[in-house]
């Protein structure tokens, strides 16, 4: 008796000792809620509806070209932009692998940008997409592609040890999101409705080499083995983005990778009349990402693409899924008229955030 109640006090020890380690470690990480509201768009996923017939694997030319609300009012497309700053090829296999944990989507689109990096860039980068990803082994492997030289696995399992530090920093932001936070995303999409118009189309630099490197490669090659293993079609896309600089090079070796591995791949560059874009209007920043009012068109045109080619479902009819996307839209249109109305009377947008 004696030697069971001493257990269950070393337990109940060890269980506060956790929690209080958890607690520190919530506390001292990054809330991303007044700057680089990025940082929460990964862990947004877990909250979200698993019952997406499309995701968006990528980086900017994702999370900010794409409005899965357009999908969803103009074709009642489920989908959800599984999108991170500077998210690599290796990034996005392993949030295919987490995704395939919780859903099976019909169709995923990979933003084939990113394949011009072959090895790991940055930590700060790394730690935008993988401290927002749930600790499984997918995350784990994912650590162990994605660290640059000088990283230590052991500070994305425990990102505390990473941040101990932080507590000099701590603001009232730290302590009011302790629990929860406001959203960034419309299902991973970020809206923007300033206007900055793209003045000129900027050219590349002549490189000593426009070949993908084997890594690269390597992880592209995973991605379309997962997709196919799982009955998915796997679109290879780039999105209007007019900067970095896409070389037709690059463009001719995802086409031949394409058409070597039974894939669609689509160039939006080469359909911007097609699709109805205007660099003077549909931009937030020079030509880098479009703006709402651009993501809306080019998601209208991935719609009639999808409808015309692919056996997506239009679920508006399902009683279930219309209430939860309608409460999506209510809160869309809402950041929507705000950001609006805030440009035109501070001349900037203030709000990012909601509580949906």
């Amino acid at each position: 008796m004696h030697i069971r109640k001493r257990i269950f006090w070393i337990f109940i020890a060890l269980s506060m000792f956790f929690v209080m380690l958890l607690s520190f470690q919530r506390l001292l990480m990054p809330k991303y809620m007044s700057s680089v509201f990025e940082g929460r768009l990964i862990g947004e996923y877990y909250k979200a509806d698993k019952t997406n017939d499309v995701i968006f694997l990528g980086d900017c030319e994702v999370y900010d070209n794409i409005s899965p609300v357009a999908l969803w009012e103009n074709f009642g497309i489920t989908s959800y932009v599984r999108g991170s700053p500077q998210q690599l090829v290796w990034h996005s296999y392993y949030l295919l692998e987490d995704i395939l944990r919780h859903e099976t989507p019909k169709v995923v689109f990979y933003s084939v940008p990113a394949m011009k990096n072959n090895e790991p860039r940055s930590e700060a980068y790394n730690r935008l997409t993988l401290d927002g990803m749930r600790l499984s082994t997918t995350k784990l492997r994912a650590i162990d592609a994605a660290m640059t030289e000088n990283e230590e696995k052991i500070t994305y399992i425990f990102p505390i040890l990473r941040f101990h530090d932080r507590w000099r920093e701590l603001t009232a932001e730290d302590f009011k999101y302790f629990f929860n936070s406001n959203k960034v995303s419309f299902n991973g999409y970020m809206l923007r409705t300033d206007i900055k118009a793209a003045d000129f189309v900027p050219t590349g630099p002549i490189l000593p080499s426009y070949d993908f490197g084997e890594n690269s490669l390597k992880y592209l090659d995973k991605i379309t083995e997962l997709c196919k293993a799982n009955g998915i079609e796997l679109i290879l896309i780039k999105t209007p983005s007019l900067f970095p600089y896409w070389y037709e090079q690059w463009d001719e070796q995802i086409i031949k990778y394409a058409a070597e591995n039974d894939l669609q791949y689509i160039n939006t560059l080469n359909l911007t009349e097609e699709i109805g874009l205007d660099f003077k209007t549909d931009t937030y920043n020079g030509g880098l990402s479009l703006n709402v009012f651009g993501a809306e068109k080019l998601s209208i045109f991935l719609g009639n693409y999808l409808t015309e080619n692919y056996d997506i479902t239009d679920h508006r009819t399902n009683d279930k899924l219309s209430g939860k996307w309608e409460a999506i839209m209510r809160e869309y249109y809402s950041m929507k008229q705000t950001q609006q109305d805030e440009i035109e009377k501070h001349g900037e947008i203030k709000t990012f955030t909601y509580k949906p």
